[in-house]
């Protein structure tokens, strides 16, 4: 190949670096107010009184809005977030009050100056305290809420909803295991921490068109919702998405552009601009998952694997939102990459008085993968097996079945077993796990996997539009957003392949709106370079057979004998004769100026095929197109006197189908790795009784520091996708779900006590140290 597997420059490198790229905080039309959410300083509480009489005395308040029962129920599984609270209050960080002002200052001073009353209510922590059946309610009206089909709430109960998972025969599982083991695990919720904070402009025109400029990676989802919410035509809803400056799944869900929306509506339909401080973007916008979790698994004692039983209680936290869709994606993968006959999983989605959840990169997958994982390497060292033999003899393989019952192949899950023997190579794991430094300091490696399919719409589509310039060059449209994966740079590598040209002749529209671009359904789930480069190739036949229509009358020979390459289409048995891409883009023109042909414009799309919902009783059903497998290793170098550790080395491979651009993939495994480390041993949100969230700053919430990163080492397995585009498959989140585990894994041989929370500080460690004496 020419151009796929290439390090192709990205094509928006050159504005990031110089700082010319414009995100959407950067755009400010004239004149344009500022929005000011007040948010809730509990966790729970009744909303007492809200005195605005002060707030209403700055000069250059516009409007203040609060909590309405006319204002629409958001959420996109369940209806049940009102967008200004109403009544209580059920996480700290929720919004209470909006200012609209002349000035951001103007409406923060005001903001400042709005007097809320609460009466505090039982909180509810966490969602083991959410399962117990005397647990406060978050929600006591949960019956009456709108909600999807394959939602499942339990009324009178904090269950959100309720994913079963039912394969095989359970007796006959545990009947043939000569070994059991079980154990518990948690972690609190956490932020994504994405460079750019959440921000979001709404204007209504006086034609009664809705204007949104928002950074977002589902601006479709964005239209669609705001014509659901406020009864708005959908035609009349125009979303527009620069740049995004990271996001990570956090950016997903639809919050303040629904505060736009009604800020503007406000004021007569004037621009509105809401820009999240760093504060609100970590504890008022939707967060990461925490996780409470129960593995069981029963092996024969060669170490096959029998027989799995999980629970997962997922914190959704105070609203159901995305929570759900991340409570069954981690239900479909439940048991990690391993061949397992005989399952029985319950994932469960809590609501706690924390910040609601959003996807975070990986959906599910890091957080499912630290509970099976450490237990895995329970299992081996219950039965004096090696972690990484283990995993290598229960490996998931095609012709097996998973927990949803899907067949697999080639295809459809590639070469787990590969991706672990290139890990012991790399890590050098025939060395030994452990060696000693001398009497305080050891180095120690950790090993886990992963897999991974995407748990999306059956009927989530991708569009893609080329057009011609008159010199030859292509204009490509799609709607997937450009949020820091290089995705729109692929997918111009994909038409150079296809149409064999130069890439550097392909421009890419980075800015995404509604009314032009085709639609993308969501960019999440590594589904961009999928679905988004399949539908590129459908664009790119369409191309290809109205160029080679027009050169065949103009060449007088029949299409079949025509080949493109290199920007010119001409006869394949003799080069010479052909024509350029900028002769006949636009139509062929004869001397005497007659012209035929005609403007070629070339459109694709694309929609996964045979996928279904999940049966609510058993969980059958194909949830996704492909399962991605990757193995991973960790090493550390452990202070047995004071528990601290310094990361060494981390290593991912990762079964890729086909490398589409080398560098790109690298850097988002090694990004993600770095995500995954700095969750796994950082990251976290510390509550107290009331529900606050105690860090809520940079300068408390504690991402990896620049100088704390391992050395990191990068493999790739291509075992091809057929169906993918070149083969590929989507790597833009598998290097961050094994890191958890793998490091979890080290430092509980580290420190001799098996560790089950994250994040594996050293106090944590200290903690746990001492409970084992």
């Amino acid at each position: 190949m020419e151009v796929i597997g290439k390090s192709v420059i990205r094509k928006e490198a050159l504005d990031k670096v110089t700082g010319r790229a414009k995100f959407t905080h950067d755009y400010h039309s004239v004149p344009m107010l500022s929005g000011k959410i007040v948010i809730s300083p509990y966790g729970h509480a009744k909303i007492v009184s809200i005195d605005t009489t002060e707030a209403w005395l700055v000069p250059g308040v516009r409007a203040i809005l609060v909590g309405e029962r006319f204002f629409p129920l958001t959420g996109e599984a369940i209806r049940d977030r009102p967008p200004l609270a109403v009544d209580k209050v059920r996480y700290h960080g929720e919004p209470v009050a909006l200012v609209v002002a002349d000035t951001a200052v103007q409406a923060k001073k005001a903001a400042d100056l709005i007097k809320v009353q609460y009466e505090l209510l039982p909180v509810v922590n966490s969602p083991t305290q959410a399962f117990q059946k005397d647990a406060p309610l978050v929600h006591e009206h949960l019956g009456e809420y709108k909600k999807e089909a394959d939602s499942q709430p339990v009324p009178g109960t904090n269950i959100a909803t309720h994913i079963k998972i039912r394969k095989g025969d359970m007796e006959k599982g545990w009947a043939s295991s000569a070994t059991v083991v079980e154990a518990s695990f948690s972690f609190a919720p956490s932020d994504h921490a994405a460079m750019e904070t959440r921000c979001a402009t709404a204007e209504i025109k006086p034609d009664g068109n809705v204007m949104i400029m928002t950074s977002s990676q589902a601006p479709f989802m964005v239209k669609r919702l705001i014509s659901d919410y406020f009864g708005v035509e959908l035609g009349k809803i125009i979303v527009t998405t620069p740049l995004v400056g990271g996001a990570y799944g956090g950016k997903a869900p639809v919050q303040l552009e629904v505060l736009a929306y009604l800020a503007s509506k406000a004021v007569g339909g004037e621009p509105v601009k809401i820009l999240n401080t760093r504060e609100e973007d970590i504890i008022t916008s939707p967060c990461h998952i925490g996780l409470d979790a129960v593995v069981k698994l029963g092996a024969s004692q060669n170490g096959k694997i029998q027989v799995a039983e999980i629970r997962y209680l997922w914190d959704g936290g105070a609203y159901s939102d995305k929570g759900i869709d991340v409570t069954r994606s981690g239900a479909v993968d439940c048991t990690g990459p391993y061949n397992i006959e005989n399952v029985w999983c319950d994932s469960y989605c809590m609501y706690t008085n924390h910040p609601y959840a959003a996807p975070f990169r990986g959906f599910s997958h890091s957080e499912l993968s630290f509970a099976i994982e450490r237990t895995m390497d329970l299992l081996a060292q219950k039965l004096t097996i090696d972690p990484l033999e283990l995993r290598y003899i229960n490996a998931i393989m095609p012709g097996n079945t998973t927990p949803t019952r899907v067949l697999l192949n080639k295809s459809n899950v590639g070469n787990l077993k590969k991706c672990i023997e290139k890990v012991r190579d790399l890590i050098h794991w025939g060395e030994g796990p452990v060696k000693e430094i001398n009497n305080r300091y050891i180095r120690v490696k950790g090993v886990s996997c992963s897999w991974k399919t995407s748990t999306i719409d059956t009927d989530a589509p991708s569009g893609v539009i080329l057009t011609f310039n008159r010199d030859g060059t292509i204009n490509l449209m799609s709607g997937v957003i450009e949020i820091g994966t290089g995705t729109k740079t692929i997918l111009a590598q994909i038409l150079a392949e296809r149409l064999k040209m130069d890439v550097d002749n392909i421009h890419v529209r980075m800015v995404v709106d509604t009314q032009t671009t085709p639609e993308h359904w969501k960019t999440v789930a590594s589904r961009g370079t999928f679905m988004g480069g399949r539908a590129v190739l459908r664009a790119a036949e369409d191309v290809l057979n109205q160029l080679k229509e027009i050169a065949s009358c103009v060449l007088r020979a029949p299409k079949e004998d025509l080949e493109v390459a290199n920007s010119r289409v001409f006869l394949r048995d003799d080069p010479s004769i052909g024509l350029h891409f900028k002769d006949i883009a636009s139509g062929y023109k004869y001397p005497n100026g007659e012209t035929i042909g005609w403007q070629i414009i070339g459109r694709g799309s694309y929609i996964l095929r045979h996928l279904t919902h999940l049966n609510p009783e058993t969980g059958a059903g194909k949830p996704g197109p492909e399962w991605t497998v990757a193995a991973y290793g960790v090493e550390i170098e452990f202070d047995r006197r004071d528990y601290s550790y310094r990361l060494i080395k981390a290593c991912t491979v990762v079964d890729i189908g086909k490398v589409m651009n080398e560098k790109a993939a690298l850097g988002q495994v090694m990004g993600a790795m770095s995500m995954g480390l700095a969750f796994a041993g950082r990251e976290t949100f510390y509550f107290d009784e009331l529900g606050r969230v105690m860090n809520p700053q940079l300068r408390t919430y504690r991402p990896l520091r620049y100088g704390e990163n391992p050395e990191y080492l990068v493999g790739f397995v291509e075992t091809p996708q057929i169906d993918g585009p070149y083969g590929a498959r989507g790597v833009g989140e598998h290097g961050l779900m094994g890191m958890p585990g793998a490091l979890g894994n080290a430092l509980s041989t580290a420190a001799g006590v098996s560790l089950h929370h994250l994040p594996l500080i050293p106090e944590l460690i200290w903690k746990a140290k001492e409970g084992a004496r």
